[in-house]
């Protein structure tokens, strides 16, 4: 699924999608922060050849989407986005699986509209509404400015290695990410943070899956997932060798990882 072949417009926006069809519960990919569609190559085939109608997509102002004129990246744009596909393509609660901003997205919209969605796939993100120290509020408060004072030539690289562990990992990552101006970048950083938002008691309504790199060291998801884990009284898929771009570190573990969850909610009845 390196290109995407549908294309749906949201007014000045037009945004780039792939659908392949199976006769399974639909699963729909939404990528990270800086990413685009391609992250999920391999997990995205996986999933197709278990029978599965598969969607990838790529968010306003990344990879094939490109940013409309004169528009900036935001939260609620692209909450709206992923709803919006979700209507354009007919899709019946499908699982949502999301990495980083997409999960955070993918979080934000099942707790706008749980109906919307059959289970959620979170891909090393932190937890929209679980408890924020005032160490991690202040650290999220910061992260934008940090970031504003690298220079833009100097950016992709330091994220990338940030992100991923394996050379191959780096490698891609930091391909993907300079292919996105600083200026934007620090729009979707923005947008990220902003997403999450602390809610106390609030317990996720469709089934749940977490998965995140051994050697995610990003925010605060290796502190913040566990604890996540316990409170909702689910498994957490832990992948060994991988950073936070699971699915490029460690490809082959992130897809087991992803279809034991899925088979999990969606196995065939035997006979």
């Amino acid at each position: 699924m390196a290109n995407l072949s549908g294309v749906f417009r949201r007014g000045a926006q037009e945004l780039g999608y792939g659908d392949l069809a199976g006769e399974r519960r639909p699963v729909v990919f939404t990528h990270g922060a800086g990413m685009d569609h391609r992250m999920f190559d391999v997990q995205a085939r996986a999933l197709h050849e278990r029978g599965h109608r598969v969607v990838v997509w790529d968010q306003r102002g990344h990879g094939e989407s490109g940013l409309a004129p004169g528009i900036r990246f935001t939260a609620a744009l692209a909450l709206d986005d992923l709803t919006a596909l979700l209507d354009h393509l007919g899709l019946d609660r499908p699982i949502l699986i999301g990495h980083s901003l997409g999960g955070n997205l993918a979080q934000a919209l099942v707790r706008r509209s749980p109906e919307r969605a059959g289970g959620l796939v979170v891909v090393d993100s932190t937890w929209n509404a679980g408890p924020l120290s005032a160490v991690e509020r202040l650290l999220l408060k910061c992260a934008a400015p940090s970031l504003a004072l690298i220079p833009a030539a100097r950016l992709p690289g330091l994220m990338a290695r940030a992100s991923a562990v394996t050379p191959e990992g780096i490698a891609e990552s930091e391909a993907t990410f300079a292919r996105m101006p600083k200026r934007v970048f620090l729009d979707v950083w923005r947008a990220t943070v902003s997403l999450v938002d602390p809610e106390p008691g609030y317990r996720t309504p469709v089934p749940l899956g977490l998965i995140r790199g051994e050697d995610d060291r990003t925010g605060n998801i290796a502190s913040a997932m566990p604890r996540w884990a316990r409170a909702e009284g689910v498994s957490e898929h832990v992948v060994p060798g991988a950073g936070h771009v699971v699915t490029l570190d460690a490809p082959e573990l992130a897809t087991e990882a992803i279809v034991d969850i899925v088979d999990g909610w969606t196995a065939e009845p035997t006979a």
